[in-house]
């Protein structure tokens, strides 16, 4: 317990000591812009070539949903999340199926993680296979976990910005190499060509949202942000348009050198464009620092995965026998950062197209219940004859909620029978937690220790 004491005491010092840059910024951090290189592949092939596309759509999609989060943040003080505003707006058995979505993101997003480090592993040293550096990865994350290491929020921005640096200079290179060579196809193939069609822009704009998992957990900032909850609307809203502007102009850059949606490895489609441009010494090296930043965000999600367990065992939304306990040696949820480890091991039969689209059930599921809480907002007001802007808390959060559904509708087979069983199992917890949904849910606590402990890790 020292461990959390500690990050309380600095949690304590730095409250209201975030500016709206340093908010912005510390989204970005959680994001990692550099995710869009990763996922190119992906998204280029599913779209038919057109992955600015894809990510301009899912960037207008997550933009609608963050101005619904900064309208909760005003209407909710304080630290919140989908949880809290579900619980608050419609109904604690609801707050907790959105909890219990998030949890879906928050359980499986380590494994993303861990499945990409191994990909970046894989493209250097073929020789040994993926699923090797898939359990070097997870056994090294989940041992600086277990034994209490933690990242600071200073070390995350210093991380961010080389990540930053590593971007510009990898668009830098795309440029002068297309300055010399050119491309193959027309610029405007790559933003729309005969081989695309709405159906697979949609379907790639539900895979590249992915890259913006992580913007809500600004929502969390409240009680720290100089300036309150409009400092952390504001963030929200600036972390989601910045993220997406460096989404969509990198991925324009890295179509044009690659046009269309061939690639002779998909999901390793980033490092052979790093070689293509820079040559192989290049690759390695870049390779080698994207390989320390994945094996760093690693740590933080699985972290934040494991808090977020133990905080609904503490609370009894989960078994506290087994979630809620803590190491007495290190003061960390080790039952916790096992169960996500055994998690990741299921990566060695995922490919990245399937793991990053279930991961977004959750996250579409908790988009759509937040819009529903703007509305949900709205009537409230109302009845206490408090009058607020149609457009803004009516027509806006409709259209982001039927935006959430239809993306979410559009993820492949297997990542909604995986997300239908998921939610499945926690409506059945659900009924046996509230004796046939008779009483209310548990509530969940995300007090300032658990909130320090998120931040610090992150």
């Amino acid at each position: 317990m020292n461990s959390e004491t500690e990050t309380t005491g600095n949690t304590m010092r730095l409250k209201g000591d975030l500016s709206l840059f340093s908010v912005i910024l510390f989204g970005l951090a959680y994001i990692s812009p550099g995710i869009v290189v990763t996922i190119f592949g992906v998204v280029a092939a599913t779209s038919g070539g057109v992955a600015p596309t894809a990510f301009a759509v899912a960037t207008l999609a997550m933009v609608l949903t963050g101005l619904s989060y900064a309208k909760m943040a005003r209407a909710v003080p304080g630290s919140g999340s989908v949880y809290t505003y579900a619980r608050k707006m419609l109904d604690s058995r609801i707050g907790f199926l959105s909890g219990w979505a998030m949890l879906l993101d928050y359980f499986f997003i380590p494994m993303v993680g861990w499945l990409i480090t191994a990909i970046y592993f894989n493209a250097q040293f073929p020789d040994i296979p993926k699923w090797v550096w898939l359990i070097v990865s997870v056994g090294i994350t989940t041992a600086i976990n277990a034994f209490g290491m933690k990242l600071a929020d200073r070390v995350n921005k210093v991380l961010m910005f080389i990540a930053l640096g590593s971007l510009v200079l990898f668009a830098t290179l795309c440029v002068v190499f297309l300055g010399k060579h050119g491309s193959s196809a027309p610029a405007t193939d790559a933003l729309w060509n005969s081989g695309t069609s709405i159906g697979a822009v949609t379907a790639a704009a539900a895979i590249a949202a992915y890259s913006f998992l992580g913007f809500d957990a600004l929502s969390t900032l409240g009680e720290e942000a100089r300036g309150g909850a409009r400092t952390i609307g504001r963030g929200i809203v600036g972390c989601v348009i910045a993220a997406g502007a460096i989404f969509i102009v990198l991925s324009f850059v890295m179509q044009l050198v690659h046009p269309g949606a061939l690639f002779a490895d998909v999901d390793a489609a980033a490092y052979h464009l790093k070689v293509q441009v820079g040559g192989e010494t290049y690759a390695e090296i870049i390779n080698f620092v994207t390989i320390a930043g994945s094996i760093a965000s690693c740590i933080a999600l699985q972290a934040s995965a494991a808090r977020l367990m133990y905080v609904m065992g503490r609370d009894g939304v989960l078994p506290k026998a087994v979630f809620g306990r803590l190491s007495a040696k290190t003061g960390t949820p080790v039952n916790n950062l096992l169960l996500t480890a055994a998690a990741g091991v299921i990566a060695m039969k995922l490919d990245l197209t399937t793991a990053t689209s279930f991961i977004n059930f959750g996250a579409f599921l908790g988009f759509a219940v937040v819009n529903v809480c703007v509305i949900a907002h709205l009537v409230r007001e109302h009845r206490h004859g408090r009058t607020l802007n149609l457009f803004s808390y009516l027509v806006m959060p409709v259209i982001g909620g039927a935006v959430s559904v239809y993306l979410l509708t559009r993820l492949g087979d297997v990542a909604l029978q995986i997300g239908g069983v998921w939610l499945a199992i926690g409506v059945v917890y659900l009924a046996v937690l509230t004796k046939g949904f008779r009483r209310p849910a548990p509530e969940m606590t995300f007090d300032d220790d658990t909130v320090a402990t998120d931040r610090a890790t992150a």
